[in-house]
């Protein structure tokens, strides 16, 4: 961020500017992606059988009986 501020001071040019933001956004959401990963790997590839005993605790519906 200190860089960013750097190059402002220094009046450098507006794509040095637009490319550190741009660098620091992808490095922001490139840390939220990596964090996010696991839940979600663990929620896709979840055993099928713990999902069913999940549904079952449902009461039936008419279409059920």
């Amino acid at each position: 961020m200190e860089e960013l501020v750097d190059l402002i001071a220094t009046d450098a040019s507006a794509s040095d500017v637009s490319d550190k933001i741009k660098d620091a956004l992808m490095a922001k959401a490139a840390a939220r992606v990596d964090a996010l990963k696991p839940d979600i790997a663990s929620s896709v590839f979840t055993d099928e059988a713990e999902e069913e005993e999940e549904v079952s605790d449902e009461q039936p519906t008419e279409e059920d009986e």
